[in-house]
């Protein structure tokens, strides 16, 4: 099970899909602390200068699926991990 797990599924239009992007993108390239806004909240999440990146396109019954992941370790597993 996960420390932390949020999941959103909805409907957007193209132009709102680039403003969500657009957003993301923008708190990457600030970095440090970030705020994300998702739907009727906020999420603050600190991102390092470095993470791992996946994309994935997929063309299956008719429909493409388009991934992007990035991830990045904790402040603390990153300790978890020097200390072993």
């Amino acid at each position: 099970m996960s420390d932390l797990e949020f999941e959103q599924k909805r409907t957007l239009s193209r132009v709102e899909a680039a403003d969500q992007l657009e957003a993301v993108a923008a708190a990457l390239r600030r970095g440090g602390q970030a705020e994300l806004d998702i739907g009727p909240g906020r999420l603050t999440v600190r991102i390092p200068d470095e993470l791992r990146t996946e994309l994935e396109v997929e063309l299956e019954d008719g429909e493409i699926d388009l991934e992007i992941e990035l991830s990045w370790r904790t402040p603390q597993a990153g300790r978890a991990a020097d200390e072993d």
